[in-house]
């Protein structure tokens, strides 16, 4: 028999928040190193941040500690407006790993009632296809955006931008360089480098 988690996090959303990005769900506890989002560090997801943002893949690790510097971390996220938090709120770990593959929602996040927090949201991107898949469980009427390929929404009325990105785990098949130029491409089309 296989335990329902509940979300472990509160969603990170700066005030201003004008991006929302989303994973899926946060790796079982033993893999992290921070209570935060991409917590393990195995995940490139935080160096991907650090060579786009900092020219330095490094530049949110403490390397002597294997940890990451998690109030640059949040400065960073206020100062660029970007809120964090994932597309499942219920989860089943089928193989109580942190592989997507084997993560069956049980009940996705309530993304209509996230975005009433951050009202000058205007874009959301998700990382990988499991959040992708479960972001638009909200959107059936939407075309799915496919990386490098964006979709429109409105939501009571104001438009959204959807945007797909690679995973940043490393599991997922794709070199680092390739992930920072999908995610530096998407930073500036929204124009925040």
């Amino acid at each position: 028999m296989h335990d329902i988690e509940t979300h472990p996090l509160s969603p990170f959303l700066p005030s201003k928040t004008k991006v929302l990005l989303l994973g899926s769900f946060p790796p079982p506890k033993n893999k992290w190193k921070m209570d935060f989002y991409y917590p393990n560090y195995q995940n490139d997801m935080w160096r991907i941040m650090g060579i786009i943002f900092f020219n330095e893949k490094n530049y949110f690790l403490d390397l002597a500690h294997k940890q990451f510097k998690l109030e640059q971390i949040k400065e960073f996220l206020i100062t660029k407006e970007i809120g964090i938090f994932d597309t499942a709120y219920k989860v089943i770990r089928k193989k109580h790993n942190a592989s997507d593959l084997h993560l069956h929602i049980v009940e996705p996040t309530n993304l209509i009632e996230l975005l009433k927090k951050i009202p000058d949201c205007h874009t959301i991107m998700t990382t990988g296809e499991k959040a992708t898949q479960a972001m638009m469980l909200h959107f059936s009427d939407t075309p799915t955006p496919k990386i490098g390929q964006p979709s429109q929404v409105k939501i009571h009325q104001k438009p959204f931008n959807l945007y797909r990105l690679p995973s940043s785990s490393r599991a997922y098949p794709l070199a680092l360089e390739k992930k920072v130029e999908a995610y530096r491409q998407f930073f500036q089309e929204i124009q925040i480098i």
